[in-house]
């Protein structure tokens, strides 16, 4: 069975310990899209670990993590992630590999990304990681792969400074390299589990454009940047967060209002820990936003969702939802392509009653209190979506799984 997890709002929806919860019952976890942009933290047993291009359900120590050919790989990042993992216990030998179609970030493209933002006259907000510039050699035809490593003409058109740059890496990348389509094609019975970065909101084609990465970030994502056919995924889940946030520049239209929602901004922004693990900065934060949430999962075809974070609201008098935009005199039930309009939009905020009691002692659903399974079946209706897993901490323990993504 392959299933696939997505961001289903602006990244940095709890991803990261969806996937690990869920490797579990996978043999193989592929990471399909985005570089060291993205940024996973884990929480087992009180340790905390953070992860930027290894997928998450390296920390079993039977699993196989795959970066897939999606991907963009910076090998300082990567190598010192794995050493990261090795000085901490976590043996990724013989278990971490790369599709062979992957490219592969050099150091002068980390400058030239953020030469270009700065340049810009309204700047996207980029990590500065290179993914951007990356991406466009890949779409240039000017990239470098894991496979070329191996190509003599290849690497002679490559700048001096790049060769020596890649000379200490090349032999480690291409020991750790694999055709990916053949190797799951050679493992059809096992479960896969696909680990999407970023959100559907930041994707290339989906998402506020141009405020966006440059990768896919949509479920679409998985088959491409994955190796697998379209029909083969079985399964799509989707991972959003019980508030909304962003990092960078870009619309975010239930935005909380900087002067009279200061407190709750912060408040939401401090319990959740909303600052980003790539760069530290922290996230613009807002209500749910339930126009895009249902947007994502109609162009994502997402068979359930899995809801993160809904503890921060649990000394909470009252809860808000958006779930239309005022754009000038219009309502607006749908999720907008253009930038102005939704720079321009005004939440249509719906009141929901807190439940006034810690959810963390919840073993099961069915011992939430009723206020807050009154705003999850809400969403559910809305959305016309299931939600079929609730975090309600950082810990692995803290899932509450209603239905099993493993289940057809």
């Amino acid at each position: 069975m392959k299933v696939v997890v997505i961001g289903a709002q602006w990244g940095d929806e709890g991803k990261g310990k969806i996937v690990d919860y869920l490797a579990n019952e996978a043999q193989i976890i592929v990471r399909y899209a985005g570089g060291a942009n993205a940024g996973h933290t884990i929480v087992i047993g009180g340790e905390e670990y953070a992860l930027h291009l290894i997928p998450s359900g390296v920390f079993y120590p039977d699993k196989i993590v795959i970066l897939g050919a999606g991907m963009v790989i910076d090998p300082v990042a990567l190598f010192s992630e794995i050493k990261m993992l090795e000085d901490r216990g976590i043996d990724t030998t013989g278990r971490v590999f790369i599709s062979d179609r992957a490219h592969i970030v050099l150091p002068r493209y980390i400058q030239i990304d953020k030469e270009r933002d700065a340049a810009r006259k309204k700047p996207i907000g980029t990590t500065g990681r290179g993914i951007g510039i990356t991406y466009s050699m890949k779409s240039d035809r000017d990239g470098i792969r894991i496979a070329d490593l191996t190509w003599k003409e290849k690497m002679a058109e490559l700048e001096k400074e790049d060769r020596d740059f890649l000379a200490p890496y090349t032999d480690k990348l291409l020991a750790m390299s694999i055709d990916l389509s053949s190797y799951l094609v050679h493992r059809k019975n096992s479960q896969v589990l696909f680990e999407g970065a970023q959100g559907t909101l930041l994707d290339l084609d989906l998402g506020t454009y141009p405020y966006v990465s440059s990768g896919m970030s949509c479920a679409a994502g998985a088959a491409v940047g994955g190796c697998i056919g379209p029909r083969a995924i079985d399964k799509v889940l989707g991972v959003f967060k019980a508030y909304s946030t962003r990092v960078g520049n870009g619309p975010l239209p239930s935005e909380f209002d900087p002067d009279a929602e200061d407190e709750l901004c912060r408040f939401v922004r401090d319990t959740g820990r909303e600052y980003g693990v790539t760069t530290g900065r922290p996230r613009r934060c807002g209500y749910l936003d339930l126009v895009s949430l249902r947007y994502a999962c109609l162009t994502n075809s997402i068979d359930s969702l899995v809801m993160t974070h809904l503890d921060v609201y649990d000394t909470f008098e009252e809860i808000k939802a958006c779930t239309a935009y005022r754009i000038g005199d219009r309502i607006v039930e749908n999720f907008p392509a253009s930038i102005e309009d939704l720079n321009n939009a005004k939440p249509v905020l719906r009141s929901f009653p807190g439940w006034k009691k810690s959810l963390a002692s919840a073993l099961t659903y069915e011992e939430f209190p009723v206020a807050a399974m009154e705003y999850i079946e809400f969403i559910e209706r809305f959305c016309e979506t299931p939600i079929d897993i609730v975090s309600v901490g950082y810990d692995r323990k803290a899932t509450i799984i209603r239905k099993s993504p493993w289940t057809r």
